[in-house]
């Protein structure tokens, strides 16, 4: 049974854009990571992120929150508009990285806390919920993940891929409108790797919207609505993902997907 989307906190109205990058652009001295690079993500729908290393795709994934500020450029989510040139405020950059959650390739679990309160402790501190709030949201989110039994555990007693789960569930307890997954498998043995994209698909089903910079090739063909391919810090192509990576139109595109296919 697919759950809904009040289950994640996604929002069910489709119509709605998002997320809007436009014109972004990012320097590190004179190596330019990302030039002009404009995407819009419509409400629920689910971006999938593909090229090769030294492509921008993870600077410009973390350039959705400002984890990276990008030199010039608009960042949009939901009612959050952030104008890279401009002076923000700490509480700007806590509301547009509440609703832009994001899991990383690393867990970043606090390893001297528990599951549950790895899971509620964030509740806590900026949604001001109470202890008993943030637990009771934080045991829905762990059973939704498949760790019912793991509340008491520390990190270190859990499994790669049981991590990366737990780390999902964080994510979510903040009520994000737009999920940001950078290479979240990356780090797991493939078959490990398949737990964290099986809680992935089910959140994409959910009617989440979601940006995910992923060699999952497959994941991108079956549970991507869209396919952006990045090259050389800008979009080289982008589109149905079956229609791309079956129908390439750049030989850079041709190649890489190649190269993936082979490994």
């Amino acid at each position: 049974m697919t759950p809904s989307p009040e289950a994640f906190g996604a929002s069910s109205d489709t119509d709605i854009p998002k997320v809007a990058l436009d014109r972004i652009r990012k320097t590190y001295g004179e190596n330019v990571v990302l030039d002009d690079v404009t995407l819009h993500v419509r409400q629920g729908e689910v971006v999938s992120i593909i090229g090769p290393s030294g492509a921008g795709k993870s600077t410009f994934l973390r350039c959705v929150n400002l984890l990276e500020v990008p030199d010039s450029g608009t960042v949009r989510v939901g009612e959050h508009v952030l104008d890279a040139g401009g002076r923000h405020t700490d509480r700007q950059l806590e509301e547009l990285r509440r609703v832009a959650g994001m899991v990383f390739q690393s867990f970043n679990l606090f390893p001297h806390k528990t599951v549950l309160e790895n899971v509620s402790l964030a509740q806590r501190r900026v949604l001001g919920r109470s202890k008993e709030e943030a637990d009771e949201r934080s045991r829905q989110l762990i059973d939704r993940v498949g760790l019912a039994a793991k509340y008491d555990e520390h990190p270190r007693r859990l499994s790669g891929g049981q991590q990366q789960r737990i780390a999902i569930a964080r994510a979510l307890a903040l009520d994000p409108e737009v999920m940001l997954f950078d290479e979240p498998t990356s780090a797991l043995d493939p078959e490990i790797g398949l737990e964290v994209l099986a809680v992935m698909q089910e959140l994409a089903e959910s009617g989440m919207t979601m940006m995910v910079v992923t060699h999952e090739i497959e994941f991108a063909r079956k549970v991507g609505d869209r396919l952006v391919v990045m090259a050389d810090g800008g979009i080289l192509e982008e589109g149905d993902p079956a229609e791309v990576i079956a129908n390439p139109k750049e030989d850079r595109t041709r190649r890489f997907l190649g190269a993936v296919v082979r490994r």
